[in-house]
Protein backbone atom coordinates (compact mmCIF):
# COMPACT_ATOMS: atom_id res chain seq x y z
CA UNK A 1 0.00 0.00 0.00
CA UNK A 2 0.99 3.33 -0.98
CA UNK A 3 2.07 5.82 1.85
CA UNK A 4 -0.64 8.19 0.24
CA UNK A 5 -3.05 5.36 0.63
CA UNK A 6 -1.92 4.33 3.92
CA UNK A 7 -3.32 7.74 5.37
CA UNK A 8 -6.46 7.66 3.10
CA UNK A 9 -6.98 4.05 4.83
CA UNK A 10 -6.17 5.66 8.48
CA UNK A 11 -9.14 8.78 7.74
CA UNK A 12 -11.87 5.99 7.74
CA UNK A 13 -11.16 4.59 11.39
CA UNK A 14 -13.61 6.19 13.99
CA UNK A 15 -12.10 7.25 17.04
CA UNK A 16 -13.79 4.20 19.08
CA UNK A 17 -11.63 1.50 20.13
CA UNK A 18 -13.10 -2.04 18.37
CA UNK A 19 -14.50 -4.13 20.71
CA UNK A 20 -14.96 -7.75 18.85
CA UNK A 21 -12.87 -10.32 20.41
CA UNK A 22 -8.91 -10.72 20.12
CA UNK A 23 -8.83 -13.12 16.77
CA UNK A 24 -12.37 -12.66 15.87
CA UNK A 25 -12.50 -12.63 11.74
CA UNK A 26 -15.06 -9.23 12.23
CA UNK A 27 -11.36 -7.56 12.12
CA UNK A 28 -10.42 -8.36 8.80
CA UNK A 29 -13.43 -7.41 7.35
CA UNK A 30 -13.35 -3.86 9.16
CA UNK A 31 -9.80 -3.42 7.21
CA UNK A 32 -10.74 -4.82 3.84
CA UNK A 33 -13.98 -2.44 4.04
CA UNK A 34 -11.90 0.61 4.70
CA UNK A 35 -8.83 -0.59 2.38
CA UNK A 36 -11.61 -0.35 -0.45
CA UNK A 37 -13.07 2.83 0.39
CA UNK A 38 -9.23 4.37 0.59
CA UNK A 39 -8.24 2.77 -2.98
CA UNK A 40 -11.27 3.66 -4.64
CA UNK A 41 -10.93 7.31 -2.79
CA UNK A 42 -14.63 7.74 -1.78
CA UNK A 43 -15.30 10.62 0.13
CA UNK A 44 -16.31 10.16 3.57
CA UNK A 45 -19.24 12.13 3.33
CA UNK A 46 -20.84 10.52 0.95
CA UNK A 47 -20.64 7.21 2.72
CA UNK A 48 -23.23 5.68 5.19
CA UNK A 49 -22.95 2.36 6.87
CA UNK A 50 -26.05 0.37 7.69
CA UNK A 51 -26.23 -2.20 10.08
CA UNK A 52 -28.75 -4.35 11.98
CA UNK A 53 -27.88 -6.34 15.15
CA UNK A 54 -25.20 -8.91 16.20
CA UNK A 55 -21.56 -8.99 16.58
CA UNK A 56 -20.74 -7.80 12.70
CA UNK A 57 -23.38 -4.39 13.50
CA UNK A 58 -20.33 -2.94 15.75
CA UNK A 59 -18.84 -1.83 12.42
CA UNK A 60 -20.43 1.24 11.99
CA UNK A 61 -19.05 2.73 15.06
CA UNK A 62 -15.27 2.13 13.27
CA UNK A 63 -15.97 3.84 10.65
CA UNK A 64 -14.89 7.66 10.41
CA UNK A 65 -18.34 7.94 7.71
CA UNK A 66 -22.03 8.17 8.24
CA UNK A 67 -23.45 5.01 9.99
CA UNK A 68 -26.41 3.77 10.98
CA UNK A 69 -27.00 1.06 14.15
CA UNK A 70 -30.16 0.04 13.01
CA UNK A 71 -32.24 -2.62 14.48
CA UNK A 72 -32.23 -6.23 14.42
CA UNK A 73 -32.88 -7.29 10.90
CA UNK A 74 -34.03 -4.07 9.15
CA UNK A 75 -31.07 -3.05 8.09
CA UNK A 76 -31.62 -3.96 4.75
CA UNK A 77 -35.00 -1.53 5.16
CA UNK A 78 -33.72 1.13 6.43
CA UNK A 79 -30.28 0.62 3.61
CA UNK A 80 -33.32 0.86 1.10
CA UNK A 81 -34.57 4.14 2.22
CA UNK A 82 -31.26 6.16 2.53
CA UNK A 83 -30.22 5.10 -0.60
CA UNK A 84 -33.81 5.92 -2.25
CA UNK A 85 -33.76 9.30 -0.17
CA UNK A 86 -30.49 10.23 -1.27
CA UNK A 87 -29.21 8.14 -4.60
CA UNK A 88 -25.74 9.91 -4.18
CA UNK A 89 -25.20 7.85 -1.10
CA UNK A 90 -22.23 4.88 -1.31
CA UNK A 91 -24.50 2.85 0.98
CA UNK A 92 -23.15 -0.36 2.49
CA UNK A 93 -24.98 -2.66 4.44
CA UNK A 94 -23.26 -4.53 7.04
CA UNK A 95 -25.07 -7.77 8.82
CA UNK A 96 -25.00 -11.55 9.96
CA UNK A 97 -26.22 -14.63 8.92
CA UNK A 98 -28.71 -14.37 11.85
CA UNK A 99 -29.85 -10.74 11.31
CA UNK A 100 -30.02 -11.03 7.46
CA UNK A 101 -31.44 -14.71 6.95
CA UNK A 102 -33.72 -14.77 9.98
CA UNK A 103 -35.72 -12.16 11.49
CA UNK A 104 -34.63 -10.02 8.38
CA UNK A 105 -34.86 -12.77 5.90
CA UNK A 106 -38.21 -10.48 4.09
CA UNK A 107 -36.29 -7.35 4.03
CA UNK A 108 -33.22 -9.38 2.53
CA UNK A 109 -34.68 -10.82 -0.39
CA UNK A 110 -36.90 -7.83 -1.30
CA UNK A 111 -34.16 -5.48 -1.26
CA UNK A 112 -32.37 -7.94 -3.57
CA UNK A 113 -35.36 -8.64 -5.78
CA UNK A 114 -36.02 -4.59 -6.10
CA UNK A 115 -32.22 -4.36 -7.34
CA UNK A 116 -31.53 -1.16 -5.02
CA UNK A 117 -27.98 0.03 -5.39
CA UNK A 118 -26.74 -1.11 -1.65
CA UNK A 119 -23.16 -3.17 -1.15
CA UNK A 120 -24.52 -5.61 1.41
CA UNK A 121 -21.60 -7.25 3.54
CA UNK A 122 -22.86 -10.53 4.89
CA UNK A 123 -20.72 -11.99 7.70
CA UNK A 124 -21.04 -15.67 7.77
CA UNK A 125 -20.21 -17.69 11.03
CA UNK A 126 -23.47 -20.03 11.00
CA UNK A 127 -23.89 -19.33 14.73
CA UNK A 128 -25.50 -16.64 17.17
CA UNK A 129 -22.22 -15.04 18.21
CA UNK A 130 -23.89 -11.52 20.53
CA UNK A 131 -26.88 -13.67 22.16
CA UNK A 132 -24.12 -16.54 22.79
CA UNK A 133 -24.14 -19.07 20.59
CA UNK A 134 -27.36 -20.38 19.46
CA UNK A 135 -27.57 -22.07 15.87
CA UNK A 136 -28.72 -19.92 12.61
CA UNK A 137 -30.18 -20.60 9.54
CA UNK A 138 -26.51 -21.32 8.51
CA UNK A 139 -25.82 -23.74 10.55
CA UNK A 140 -24.95 -27.33 9.33
CA UNK A 141 -27.44 -30.14 9.63
CA UNK A 142 -26.46 -31.65 12.95
CA UNK A 143 -24.79 -28.86 14.33
CA UNK A 144 -25.04 -29.26 18.51
CA UNK A 145 -25.47 -26.01 20.06
CA UNK A 146 -27.44 -24.13 22.85
CA UNK A 147 -30.89 -24.30 21.47
CA UNK A 148 -29.51 -27.61 19.09
CA UNK A 149 -28.47 -29.77 22.18
CA UNK A 150 -29.19 -32.94 20.34
CA UNK A 151 -28.03 -31.35 16.80
CA UNK A 152 -30.16 -29.25 14.61
CA UNK A 153 -32.30 -31.27 12.77
CA UNK A 154 -32.76 -28.56 9.83
CA UNK A 155 -30.98 -27.80 6.23
CA UNK A 156 -29.41 -24.84 6.08
CA UNK A 157 -29.71 -21.53 3.74
CA UNK A 158 -27.24 -20.91 1.42
CA UNK A 159 -26.79 -17.51 0.53
CA UNK A 160 -25.70 -17.41 -2.65
CA UNK A 161 -28.58 -20.17 -3.41
CA UNK A 162 -31.03 -17.78 -1.81
CA UNK A 163 -29.65 -14.32 -3.71
CA UNK A 164 -29.94 -15.81 -7.20
CA UNK A 165 -33.18 -17.48 -6.05
CA UNK A 166 -34.52 -14.01 -5.31
CA UNK A 167 -33.38 -12.58 -8.58
CA UNK A 168 -29.91 -11.37 -7.31
CA UNK A 169 -27.62 -9.88 -10.32
CA UNK A 170 -24.69 -9.69 -7.95
CA UNK A 171 -23.46 -12.43 -5.78
CA UNK A 172 -19.65 -13.25 -4.24
CA UNK A 173 -17.71 -14.63 -2.01
CA UNK A 174 -14.44 -14.89 0.47
CA UNK A 175 -12.45 -15.34 3.64
CA UNK A 176 -12.71 -13.07 6.65
CA UNK A 177 -8.71 -13.71 6.45
CA UNK A 178 -8.28 -13.19 3.07
CA UNK A 179 -7.53 -9.52 2.28
CA UNK A 180 -6.64 -10.21 -1.39
CA UNK A 181 -10.10 -11.70 -2.37
CA UNK A 182 -11.89 -9.53 0.16
CA UNK A 183 -10.60 -6.07 -1.46
CA UNK A 184 -11.07 -7.19 -4.59
CA UNK A 185 -14.63 -8.61 -4.49
CA UNK A 186 -16.02 -5.72 -2.26
CA UNK A 187 -14.24 -3.39 -4.89
CA UNK A 188 -16.42 -5.25 -7.58
CA UNK A 189 -19.56 -4.89 -5.61
CA UNK A 190 -19.10 -1.24 -5.18
CA UNK A 191 -18.50 -1.01 -8.99
CA UNK A 192 -21.59 -2.96 -9.65
CA UNK A 193 -24.94 -0.86 -9.83
CA UNK A 194 -27.63 -2.62 -8.27
CA UNK A 195 -28.05 -4.59 -4.71
CA UNK A 196 -24.46 -6.45 -4.31
CA UNK A 197 -24.05 -9.60 -2.09
CA UNK A 198 -20.88 -10.37 -0.68
CA UNK A 199 -20.95 -13.42 1.77
CA UNK A 200 -17.61 -13.19 4.24
CA UNK A 201 -16.97 -16.87 5.62
CA UNK A 202 -15.87 -15.59 8.95
CA UNK A 203 -15.01 -17.37 11.81
CA UNK A 204 -16.07 -16.79 15.69
CA UNK A 205 -13.58 -17.51 18.17
CA UNK A 206 -15.65 -18.27 21.01
CA UNK A 207 -19.04 -19.86 19.96
CA UNK A 208 -18.39 -21.87 16.96
CA UNK A 209 -14.22 -21.62 16.11
CA UNK A 210 -13.16 -23.28 12.96
CA UNK A 211 -16.10 -24.17 11.47
CA UNK A 212 -14.72 -22.92 8.41
CA UNK A 213 -11.43 -24.62 8.76
CA UNK A 214 -11.99 -27.79 6.54
CA UNK A 215 -11.24 -24.69 3.42
CA UNK A 216 -9.55 -21.99 5.16
CA UNK A 217 -6.73 -24.12 6.32
CA UNK A 218 -3.79 -22.96 4.49
CA UNK A 219 -3.11 -26.41 4.10
CA UNK A 220 -5.88 -27.76 2.65
CA UNK A 221 -7.44 -24.03 1.00
CA UNK A 222 -6.36 -24.51 -2.45
CA UNK A 223 -7.18 -27.90 -3.06
CA UNK A 224 -11.00 -27.07 -1.68
CA UNK A 225 -11.46 -23.47 -2.78
CA UNK A 226 -11.65 -22.35 -6.84
CA UNK A 227 -11.33 -18.45 -6.90
CA UNK A 228 -13.71 -17.54 -10.05
CA UNK A 229 -12.28 -15.01 -12.16
CA UNK A 230 -14.12 -13.43 -14.91
CA UNK A 231 -12.92 -14.86 -18.89
CA UNK A 232 -10.73 -17.01 -17.15
CA UNK A 233 -10.80 -20.98 -17.14
CA UNK A 234 -12.08 -22.59 -13.78
CA UNK A 235 -8.39 -24.01 -12.54
CA UNK A 236 -7.88 -24.60 -8.74
CA UNK A 237 -5.45 -26.93 -6.65
CA UNK A 238 -1.76 -26.43 -5.37
CA UNK A 239 -0.24 -27.52 -8.46
CA UNK A 240 -3.05 -25.83 -10.63
CA UNK A 241 -3.86 -29.10 -12.04
CA UNK A 242 -7.36 -29.42 -11.20
CA UNK A 243 -10.39 -28.00 -12.68
CA UNK A 244 -14.44 -27.97 -13.48
CA UNK A 245 -16.22 -28.64 -16.61
CA UNK A 246 -19.93 -29.75 -17.02
CA UNK A 247 -21.01 -32.90 -18.24
CA UNK A 248 -24.34 -32.48 -19.40
CA UNK A 249 -26.20 -30.70 -16.87
CA UNK A 250 -23.55 -31.20 -13.88
CA UNK A 251 -20.50 -29.61 -12.61
CA UNK A 252 -17.72 -32.25 -12.88
CA UNK A 253 -14.61 -32.09 -10.97
CA UNK A 254 -11.13 -33.37 -13.34
CA UNK A 255 -7.73 -33.28 -13.36
CA UNK A 256 -5.88 -31.68 -15.79
CA UNK A 257 -3.75 -34.63 -18.03
CA UNK A 258 -5.87 -37.23 -17.00
CA UNK A 259 -8.39 -39.17 -19.66
CA UNK A 260 -7.33 -37.00 -21.85
CA UNK A 261 -8.72 -33.44 -20.09
CA UNK A 262 -7.00 -30.39 -21.04
CA UNK A 263 -7.07 -27.04 -20.10
CA UNK A 264 -9.13 -26.20 -23.22
CA UNK A 265 -11.86 -28.64 -22.14
CA UNK A 266 -12.47 -26.42 -18.94
CA UNK A 267 -15.43 -24.20 -18.66
CA UNK A 268 -14.69 -20.28 -18.60
CA UNK A 269 -16.05 -18.21 -15.68
CA UNK A 270 -18.76 -15.56 -17.55
CA UNK A 271 -19.71 -13.79 -14.30
CA UNK A 272 -21.71 -11.09 -16.76
CA UNK A 273 -23.99 -14.15 -18.41
CA UNK A 274 -27.65 -13.02 -17.55
CA UNK A 275 -28.31 -16.48 -17.42
CA UNK A 276 -27.80 -17.56 -13.39
CA UNK A 277 -27.54 -21.58 -14.47
CA UNK A 278 -24.26 -21.75 -13.99
CA UNK A 279 -24.06 -19.17 -11.13
CA UNK A 280 -26.02 -20.79 -8.93
CA UNK A 281 -24.35 -24.17 -9.73
CA UNK A 282 -21.26 -23.03 -8.63
CA UNK A 283 -22.74 -21.10 -5.76
CA UNK A 284 -23.92 -24.37 -4.23
CA UNK A 285 -21.00 -26.35 -4.38
CA UNK A 286 -19.79 -27.97 -1.35
CA UNK A 287 -16.60 -29.49 -0.22
CA UNK A 288 -16.33 -32.30 -0.22
CA UNK A 289 -17.69 -33.05 -3.50
CA UNK A 290 -16.24 -30.15 -4.69
CA UNK A 291 -14.48 -27.16 -4.44
CA UNK A 292 -16.07 -24.13 -2.72
CA UNK A 293 -16.63 -21.11 -4.89
CA UNK A 294 -14.57 -17.80 -4.08
CA UNK A 295 -14.56 -14.62 -5.91
CA UNK A 296 -17.38 -12.66 -7.43
CA UNK A 297 -19.62 -15.33 -8.76
CA UNK A 298 -22.24 -13.59 -10.61
CA UNK A 299 -21.86 -9.67 -11.55
CA UNK A 300 -24.34 -9.34 -14.30
CA UNK A 301 -26.75 -5.72 -15.31
CA UNK A 302 -30.32 -5.39 -14.32
CA UNK A 303 -32.37 -1.96 -14.15
CA UNK A 304 -31.55 -0.35 -10.56
CA UNK A 305 -34.29 0.33 -8.17
CA UNK A 306 -33.28 3.73 -6.81
CA UNK A 307 -32.63 5.13 -10.18
CA UNK A 308 -36.23 3.28 -11.86
CA UNK A 309 -37.34 5.97 -9.09
CA UNK A 310 -35.91 8.78 -9.77
CA UNK A 311 -36.81 8.92 -12.99
CA UNK A 312 -40.23 8.14 -12.55
CA UNK A 313 -40.82 11.20 -10.10
CA UNK A 314 -39.09 13.73 -12.63
CA UNK A 315 -41.27 12.20 -15.20
CA UNK A 316 -44.38 12.81 -12.80
CA UNK A 317 -43.30 16.07 -11.82
CA UNK A 318 -42.89 17.20 -15.08
CA UNK A 319 -46.26 16.29 -16.46
CA UNK A 320 -48.29 17.77 -13.20
CA UNK A 321 -49.89 21.09 -13.32
CA UNK A 322 -49.27 21.13 -9.84
CA UNK A 323 -45.31 23.11 -9.15
CA UNK A 324 -43.83 22.60 -5.93
CA UNK A 325 -41.55 26.00 -4.81
CA UNK A 326 -38.36 24.23 -6.37
CA UNK A 327 -40.49 23.84 -9.77
CA UNK A 328 -41.39 27.64 -9.95
CA UNK A 329 -37.35 28.42 -8.70
CA UNK A 330 -35.54 26.43 -11.26
CA UNK A 331 -37.82 26.75 -14.33
CA UNK A 332 -36.81 30.31 -14.44
CA UNK A 333 -40.51 31.54 -14.10
CA UNK A 334 -41.57 35.03 -13.04
CA UNK A 335 -44.25 34.73 -10.13
CA UNK A 336 -45.52 37.04 -7.08
CA UNK A 337 -46.62 35.78 -3.66
CA UNK A 338 -49.15 37.41 -1.99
Amino acid sequence: MSENNKLAFQEYKSDQRVRWCPGCGDHAILNSIQKVMADMKVPQEEVAVISGIGCSSRLPYYMNTYGFHTIHGRASAVASGVKVANPKLHVWQITGDGDALAIGGNHFIHAIRRNIDINVILFNNQIYGLTKGQYSPTSKRGFISKTSPYGTIEYPFRPGELTIGARGYFFARTIDKDLKVSTKVMKAAAEHKGTSIVEVLQNCVIYNDNTHKEITDKQFKDDRTIVLEHGKPMIFGKERNKGLLLDGIKLRVVTIGEDGVTEKDLLVHDAHCEDPTIHLKLADMEYPDFPVALGVIRDSEAPVYDQCARMQIDEIRERSKIKTFKDLVTSGEVWEVK
